[in-house]
């Protein structure tokens, strides 16, 4: 891709990754971009860089628009590798550009990149002058590393916030209003739910601190997926929806099975939600993607995990997943838990126990058959489903 003059003297220099399917564990079935921008000015500043098997094709959209050797400043929102590691090779050519970062993220900076970078630090609230520009620069620890910062352009309105309010999306368009608007959106609240949900409060705490600034906001240029500026507000009102933990009439059912037992006593218990008029998303582990169970969970009002026991334990899978979602620690939400087991059960105390001691709200009772569910404990099972829905309504 080349650079895209997104505003006057302001450019997209970033990249497109269309082929990255695993993204630290998060399945990104749509590839994703590294977003840099490039203002021209007086003083020339680029913001962020790209991972570095994609320094070549940085400089190169750099280069369209000013020599390397003419930046003056380079900011680093975030000292994640996937945002910062092109930095060395850009140096190298722009050998007056001044390196600027959190106050956070120097003791970050010097450890990655060493001492032999000139770099200065900025606050909240703390401004550059480029010429005709002004730069505003916002903290935002734990959104999502405790260096994170927002740089603001005045003049323009557009709010850099790095990888707030972002989307793994490869895209040949650059804009929210060039793409399918039900993508951008279910790739938004994967990103969040996956990345974001365990900082809702730090989260919560900055829009309320951005929207007290007062300061006009046109348009917002993340570090990943596209630049919202049809409504930029609407992924800012998203982020308060997730962060207060804000839920529809969706039951989640999550499960493993070794002999089908399981299986059964899934489909029943969705059945009996159903039969109440609530949503029901239904997922198999081993045959699912774990970005996509957990994108559901984000917004729905409960959540019933089921799995065989072996070896006196959960399924290992059902374990992986408890972990996973542990350390995402959802809000708002209500988790029922079932199983199958043969001659000794185990599995349904031990994802009890696993919940409460992530925080979990754990729903008062929980289901267990021996062997195959027989057409009774079939009917309980429905009975089990239509109880959590009546309570997540």
């Amino acid at each position: 891709m080349t650079s895209l003059e997104i505003a006057r003297d302001i450019f997209w220099v970033g990249v497109v990754d269309w082929n990255i399917r695993d993204f630290h564990g998060y399945f990104t079935r749509r590839g994703t971009t590294y977003n840099a921008y490039l203002l021209r000015d007086e003083r020339n500043v680029l913001v962020d860089t790209v991972k570095h098997t994609f320094a070549d094709e940085l400089e190169k959209n750099i280069s369209e628009i000013v020599d390397l050797d003419e930046l003056d400043y380079i900011i680093l929102n975030h000292l994640e590798m996937d945002h910062s590691s092109a930095l060395p090779r850009i140096v190298e050519k722009a050998k007056n550009a001044k390196v600027i970062v959190s106050p956070r993220g120097k003791n970050a900076f010097i450890r990655h990149y060493g001492e032999g970078i000139d770099v200065e630090t900025v606050k909240t609230g703390d401004k550059l002058k480029t010429g005709r520009r002004t730069l505003m620069f916002i903290e935002a620890p734990m959104l999502h590393w405790p260096d994170s910062m927002f740089t603001y352009v005045a003049e323009d309105a557009i709010l850099m916030p790095n990888d707030a309010f972002g989307q793994h999306l490869a895209s040949s368009k650059r804009f929210d209003d060039e793409v399918d608007g039900a993508i951008l959106i279910e790739e938004a609240a994967k990103y969040y739910a996956n990345i974001l949900m365990p900082l809702w409060k730090p989260i919560a705490r900055k829009i309320e601190e951005v929207v007290a600034m007062e300061i006009p906001i046109k348009m917002i240029a993340p570090s990943h997926g596209v630049i919202w500026r049809s409504d930029p507000m609407k992924i800012v009102s998203a982020y308060r929806r997730w962060s207060e933990g804000e839920s529809k009439e969706k039951v989640v059912i999550v499960y493993d099975s070794m002999w089908g037992s399981t299986t059964l006593m899934a489909r029943a218990i969705a059945e009996g939600v159903s039969s109440q008029g609530l949503e029901v998303k239904f997922f198999k582990i081993r045959e699912s993607d774990m970005t996509e169970i957990v994108t559901e969970i984000l917004e729905a009002k409960a959540v019933v995990v089921g799995s065989p026991t072996i070896n006196t334990s959960m399924f290992p899978s059902v374990g992986s997943f408890l972990t996973y979602v542990g350390g995402l620690k959802p809000v708002g939400k209500i988790w029922a838990f079932f199983g199958s087991y043969g001659w000794g059960g185990g599995a349904v105390k031990q994802m009890v126990e696993v919940a409460k001691k992530a925080g979990f709200d754990v729903y008062e009772r929980s289901m267990e058959v021996q062997y195959v569910p027989t057409r009774r404990e079939l009917e309980e099972c429905f009975g089990f489903g239509r109880e959590i829905a009546q309570k997540a309504k």
